[in-house]
């Protein structure tokens, strides 16, 4: 256990958000079902209780059109077909209203949720799932436990509340054989109301306490090993090692450029120990000299060697050498420095002539 937290096992750290952006692209979202379903059970009770005079009365013309046309149905088998052509005519124009409804929330559902997503990668075949060793594991998972003991839980609660409640309208129910059709099918219909506002309250309870376990599950799976982080951060930063041998080449590079310069200095400025300064100076295309080469302990050494192979002048002067040392290669020298500059490049000029 030691050693795989060493080495960065356990995803003990929170998920970036490119890791959470991953997730997405895949379709691995924290999705409850239990809210759809509490959502479709509250707007569908909503939904019946405004449009159910309507239906009820599309219902009961439907019954009296039938009984009085009753005389006229002779069992044959066009008999029966018409008859259940009709019956599912008829019932698909009252209860479009709820199949409509159905549609939208299984849509805005799970906008709700987890917003505008659309991605193909979860259609993606993948053929990791048909290992019988891991589909084992699946499916006795934490996951799958508690989506039994959901199943059960849902199943003995919504039996305990249509139980109860018919059990305490029983009496009522009794008293129903000596009433007209109507008032039968009013009376189970307001059973079948409470009923459905009771079975609401409980799916909004069920899903409350799924959406959470639901998110608090995905927050686990997207969770990062220490490992994970690192390359994550490679990947997105590039790999110090990489960069650093990019910045090693890039600096070998511009030291050939400049050390290639150094032939065509007027002067190198140097200070005993460690420093070397390689000025430039040509009066039809500069205004001030310019600083062509520069460098400390080998490198100097370097420009010093080179410097004497094209037999270009070496002139001590440490206090000058230290500030000219300071400023950026390539670039002119500052005009405080003008007069010491000039006199060391007049002493140059004299030596050549």
């Amino acid at each position: 256990m030691a050693e795989e937290s060493s080495s960065g096992g356990e995803k003990t750290e929170e998920p970036s958000s490119k890791r959470r952006a991953d997730f997405r692209k895949k379709g691995q979202v924290s999705q409850s079902k239990e809210v759809q379903t509490a959502l479709l059970f509250t707007l569908v009770l909503i939904l019946w209780i405004f449009y159910m005079p309507a239906f009820w009365n599309g219902l009961s013309e439907l019954l009296e059109a039938m009984w009085r046309n009753i005389d006229s149905f002779h069992g044959t088998p066009n008999d029966v077909t018409n008859l259940t052509f009709f019956l599912i005519k008829e019932f698909a124009m009252l209860l479009w209203p709820l199949f409509f409804l159905v549609i939208i929330i299984g849509f805005f559902g799970s906008v709700f949720q987890i917003g505008w997503l659309f991605t193909t990668q979860p259609l993606t075949p993948d053929f990791s799932k048909l290992d019988p060793i891991k589909g084992f594991g699946r499916m006795f998972s934490m996951r799958s436990l508690v989506d039994m003991v959901k199943s059960i839980l849902k199943v003995i609660l919504i039996g305990w509340i249509a139980y109860s409640t018919v059990y305490n309208n029983f009496n009522e129910a009794l008293i129903l054989v000596d009433t007209s059709i109507i008032d039968t099918i009013l009376f189970l219909a307001r059973i079948a109301t409470l009923i459905l506002a009771k079975v609401c309250g409980i799916m909004i309870l069920i899903a409350a306490i799924d959406f959470l376990y639901t998110r608090h599950e995905m927050e686990e799976k997207m969770k990062m090993t220490k490992q994970e982080v690192k390359e994550e951060f490679k990947e997105m930063e590039g790999d110090p090692f990489i960069k650093a041998q990019i910045r090693r080449i890039q600096q070998e590079m511009a030291q050939k450029r400049m050390m290639a310069e150094v032939p065509d200095a007027d002067v190198v400025i140097t200070n005993p120990t460690h420093l070397s300064v390689a000025i430039k100076y040509d009066t039809s295309t500069m205004d001030a000299p310019v600083i062509i080469a520069k460098g400390s302990d080998h490198i100097a050494m370097k420009i010093r060697e080179i410097a004497r192979e094209n037999e270009i002048p070496l002139i001590e002067n440490p206090p000058v050498a230290r500030l000219l040392h300071k400023i950026d290669l390539g670039a002119v020298i500052p005009e405080e420095m003008f007069k010491a500059v000039a006199e060391i490049l007049a002493h140059v000029y004299s030596l050549k002539k």
